[in-house]
């Protein structure tokens, strides 16, 4: 018909069907993540055996009367085994350690307990050809360590075939733990006796060298305390002050009462007061010209004060140095006759009855997510390319 305008009707499009690549994608899909997951459950349910867990919680404490008696030394404190560094985080490093392996292989024989299902559960159990190296990391697979740093607890979580050997793994546990303790102790009751003899030992050589000092200034000077010796020529020069007025005042009343100056009395009474007033003059020389000749030396007398005041500090020092290291031995002999550090239990190895590991579904899970992401990423990767072409 005229003015009619004619539209073109493209063809119905045809059922989807399967084509090479999505049958590519399935294959993937099947041999990548179904089988593998597939292989995976059936080991973890038929073939992997149960393994039981034992609860274990200790703690070190330190006891309260050793950090008070080493407070008492004040500054010393640090020179006689108190210790910054926390024995819990030592403890957490030694579970985790070769030493406690070798300890616990050598009593209990680890090797026995965790290859006894071998080669049966290849993937689970203990190949017992294996190094002690494959051990400690087959321990630290089966010792699971939980340490609070803030409260100083430790927890572990001992796995093992049987409920027993559980239970046994974890006592063990606990006994070399004590012993690593004893061992600390043992070492810093040795350290505190060394440090405080060999402060003591110190202290005592300063005090025989102070007053050995002091008494060669004595000999040499002839002077048991200047002090004293100036108090006493001090009141020598008080003395000779009193007696030169006494004798002035006798002098003038012995001039009132006679008028007679051939008077006798008048020439012994001013004889003795130039006596008095020449030995007032030599006195006040010795501390005014500070050149007295003191003992067969005649060394100057402020020198010799000088010299006798640094030996009386340093006499000083050196006694109550040895005081305070005295103390010190004493406290630290307190110190090693007591346990100061010593392990507290909270959880003692528990013997459980059901059997926790492996946890199959959660590791199924696992298992299912990581291959179905793997297998989607390959895909991904292989279409990205494909598309680039």
């Amino acid at each position: 018909m005229p003015g009619t305008r004619l539209t073109n009707i493209r063809p119905v499009a045809v059922p989807a069907r399967m084509h090479r690549r999505h049958w590519g994608l399935l294959l993937g899909l099947g041999l990548g993540v179904l089988l593998p997951l597939a292989l995976v459950v059936a080991y973890l349910f038929l073939i992997a055996e149960d393994q039981y867990s034992s609860t274990v919680g200790f703690t070190v404490r330190r006891e309260e009367g050793a950090d008070a008696a080493a407070g008492l030394m004040g500054g010393l404190a640090s020179f006689v085994g108190t210790s910054s560094s926390s024995e819990a985080d030592i403890l957490y490093e030694f579970i985790q350690s070769q030493e406690i392996v070798e300890a616990v292989n050598a009593r209990i024989d680890l090797r026995a307990m965790y290859s006894a299902h071998w080669p049966g559960d290849p993937i689970f159990a203990l190949n017992p050809s294996d190094s002690i190296e494959d051990l400690l990391s087959y321990w630290r697979r089966m010792v699971r360590i939980s340490y609070d740093q803030s409260t100083r607890l430790i927890e572990l979580r001992v796995l093992a075939f049987t409920p027993e050997d559980a239970r046994t793994i974890g006592n063990e546990i606990l006994i070399e733990s004590q012993k690593k303790i004893n061992d600390l102790n043992t070492a810093a009751r040795e350290d505190v006796m060394r440090y405080a003899n060999a402060d003591l030992e110190v202290a005592l050589t300063r005090l025989k060298a102070s007053r050995e000092a002091m008494t060669n200034f004595r000999t040499r000077t002839q002077i048991v305390d200047p002090e004293s010796d100036i108090q006493g020529r001090m009141g020598v020069l008080n003395n000779l002050q009193q007696q030169l007025a006494q004798a002035l005042i006798e002098y003038d009343l012995l001039a009132v009462q006679t008028e007679n100056a051939k008077d006798p009395r008048i020439a012994p009474a001013q004889r003795r007061i130039e006596v008095i007033r020449e030995r007032i003059a030599a006195e006040r020389q010795i501390f005014a010209t500070a050149s007295s000749e003191v003992g067969e030396l005649g060394e100057e007398y402020p020198k010799l004060i000088a010299e006798y005041e640094s030996l009386s500090v340093d006499r000083e020092y050196a006694e109550r140095s040895y005081t305070i290291a005295l103390a010190a031995v004493d406290v630290a002999r307190a110190e090693a006759s007591r346990q100061s550090l010593y392990l507290a239990p909270f959880i003692r190895p528990t013997l459980p009855e059901t059997s926790e590991y492996p946890q199959r579904f959660v590791l199924s899970g696992l298992a299912a997510l990581f291959l179905f992401l793997a297998w989607a990423i390959v895909t991904l990767v292989y279409y990205s390319v494909r598309d680039r072409r």
